[in-house]
């Protein structure tokens, strides 16, 4: 018998290794800010390093200190400045850089604040490569600055003349967020998110000004898409704000809050909002409605604040509390009770209102009984194709896992064989998942949702989301639409846009679209190679390289070969996130771009489309002459 072969390492005192708290962070900061990304996602780790610093300026402001908040960023460096009433300047250094260490374990002094667990500021400090802290109270002043977690230099106290408050400046380590960058219109919306949830609250980056008057009721109105079929509903109770109202558009929209964070995915509290929301529905009507012809096409918003909420990870992005302190009713019951008095009260009060969304819900009832026939043969055709399906080829942590994280998976939709062979070879198979269009999609703009049953590509792509019933169960956090640089290219994108704002809005407006960036060009010589995404970068390439570089102009997806695209679709990644203006509807949108306005749809396609323009537009009059 063959004597079995000894690990290569083995196990020994010597393998054991203890981590101080700022090599942990380093060496495991998922456990702390979730994923890195680049900045191009609203919840990428540079956003949950500005979140966790301006969150303490936020509790200042909730226990009655500071109604103004400064905010800059420019070139990558962050600074915050609130007028609280500062750190006390002799733990200036111990709470910024010692673990389980800060005010918000004394309930008294912020009874609910946002973070509870003494990490935050610890985490920016270690992923930053520059980090200062500076605090004043009643003219003293106390400095610290530190790298990658490290103390580098500590200020005596002085004396000063500048009013009480708290300083950070950081510039995130781009050894652990590699090219990222600030999107301005997230910040925005985290800057909105912050006034609206917290009345008499001022903040200021950078040349703009965020201010709240009306809280959730303007959050709701900001954020609307879509023509609505009453007036927003706005519902106040202590420590609890529901806003709401019913709009033209399909699926469901939530905005949920807890203690002034923004949980993007949900909850407790949400979810006892959309069962209360059924339940006092069709007690007031007194029909059992089917739940989903109540909160199709809902629009809402609900904020809670509780005593020490419990949540599903340090990014507090799901609340898992099931009890409110201090009387341990059960969120559930409490959200279940508010909901059900002051609703009932507000349709008792506004009958047009409550004629409004009746008349809405039996128009989904009609149109979910119209298509029900259609739905179970569709999802029949959707499994069969799915035991053979080339059309997706799905990542492992779907594949091998009943727990799908979702923060790690990505799908690229993309046209063709040759661009998705050359994407399905150089992706990461792990988290990585490719889907392949045949041709166009169909042009879905006006048409209703059993369009997405009846066709093919809409139904297999629909289930290979595992959308139909919401996001809840979204298989993905990126669906990335990766297609040519070119005319039709640019045309699958918009009639890929035109189906999601038709029929999944909430993808959009949730920030899980993404249009993938390839470089137009290669530029390269014996020694060095440079992928340009732009003309710029093309003339600084050949600036750099010198005399005749080699210049590769990329026309198509599939010209990329796998090795190449494996640099374009790792850690190195470039993603445009789709965001929706805020200045019209989707109604609207769909309507110019999808529309009969062909010329002035040309004129705009021909300026914006970053290839050559005259060849641009030979294929659009071509287009119009067929």
């Amino acid at each position: 018998m063959a004597e079995k072969k000894k690990p290569d390492h083995e196990y020994t005192e010597d393998s054991i290794r203890s981590l101080d708290w700022k090599e942990h962070i380093r060496t495991r900061p998922g456990m702390y800010i979730g994923k890195l990304g680049d900045g191009s996602s609203k919840d990428d780790g540079i956003y949950v390093l500005l979140k966790e610093t301006i969150d303490n300026s936020i509790d200042e402001h909730v226990m009655g200190y500071g109604k103004l908040i400064d905010i800059l960023i420019q070139d990558g460096r962050v600074e915050v400045r609130d007028y609280g009433r500062g750190i006390p300047l002799g733990k200036v250094v111990e709470c910024v850089s010692k673990i389980n260490t800060g005010g918000k374990y004394d309930s008294k002094a912020f009874q609910k604040s946002v973070g509870l667990n003494g990490v935050g500021t610890k985490a920016v400090n270690a992923l930053s490569s520059y980090f200062k802290v500076q605090s004043v109270r009643e003219g003293r002043i106390k400095i610290a600055e530190f790298s990658q977690g490290n103390l580098k230099k500590e200020e005596k106290e002085k004396s000063t003349t500048e009013k009480n408050g708290t300083m950070f400046s950081f510039i995130p380590d781009d050894s652990v967020f590699l090219n990222y960058r600030y999107n301005k219109d997230h910040v925005a919306n985290m800057m909105w998110n912050y006034v609206y949830l917290n009345k008499g609250l001022r903040i200021k980056f950078n040349d703009m000004e965020f201010y709240s008057e009306n809280g959730l009721k303007d959050l709701l109105e900001r954020n609307l898409s879509d023509e609505i079929l009453y007036p927003i509903a706005h519902l106040h109770g202590e420590d609890i704000e529901i806003a709401f109202t019913h709009t033209t558009a399909y699926g469901e929209d939530y905005y949920s809050f807890v203690n002034g964070q923004h949980t993007t995915q949900g909850g407790t509290h949400q979810a006892a909002f959309r069962e209360a929301i059924v339940k006092t529905v069709r007690e007031f009507f007194k029909k059992e409605f089917d739940a989903s012809d109540i909160r199709t096409s809902i629009v809402a918003a609900i904020s809670v604040r509780v005593q020490e909420p419990v949540f599903e990870s340090q990014t507090k992005t799901k609340l898992g509390s099931l009890t409110r302190e201090p009387n341990g009713l059960a969120i559930r019951t409490w959200i279940n009770d508010f909901v059900k008095t002051e609703l009932d009260n507000y349709l008792h009060k506004n009958p047009e209102v409550a004629k409004a969304i009746e008349s809405k819900i039996l128009q989904s009832e009609r149109e979910r009984k119209e298509i029900a026939g259609i739905k179970k043969l569709a999802n029949e055709r959707a499994k069969k194709a799915n035991l053979h399906n080339k059309k997706l080829r799905d990542c492992r942590v779907h594949l091998n896992s009943k727990h799908i994280d979702r923060l790690e998976s990505t799908l690229f939709i993309t046209e063709g064989d040759s661009a998705s062979g050359s994407i399905t070879k150089a992706r990461d198979v792990n988290t990585q998942a490719v889907f392949s269009l045949k041709g166009k999609p169909l042009n879905c703009y006006g048409m209703t949702k059993k369009v997405v049953y009846e066709n093919e590509e809409f139904n297999l792509l629909q289930n290979a989301l595992n959308i139909e019933d919401g996001l809840d169960e979204l298989r993905y956090n990126k669906i990335v639409v990766a297609t040519d640089a070119d005319v039709d290219g640019m045309h699958i994108r918009l009639l890929l846009m035109t189906f999601f704002l038709q029929f999944f809005p909430e993808l959009v407006k949730n920030g899980y679209v993404y249009i993938l960036q390839t470089p137009l060009f290669r530029v390269r010589n014996k020694k060095e190679t440079i992928y340009c995404y732009s003309e710029t970068e093309r003339v600084r390439a050949i600036e750099k390289l010198g005399v005749n570089p080699e210049i590769t102009r990329f026309k198509g997806l599939g010209e990329i070969s796998p090795d190449e695209f494996s640099n374009f679709i790792g850690r190195k990644i470039r993603l445009e996130p789709v965001m929706l203006s805020q200045d019209e509807t989707i109604h609207h949108l769909l309507e110019y771009y999808m529309g009969k306005n062909f010329p002035e749809r040309q004129d705009f396609i021909i300026q914006n489309l970053r290839i050559e323009k005259d060849v641009v537009k030979e294929q659009l009059m071509a287009e119009e002459v067929e």
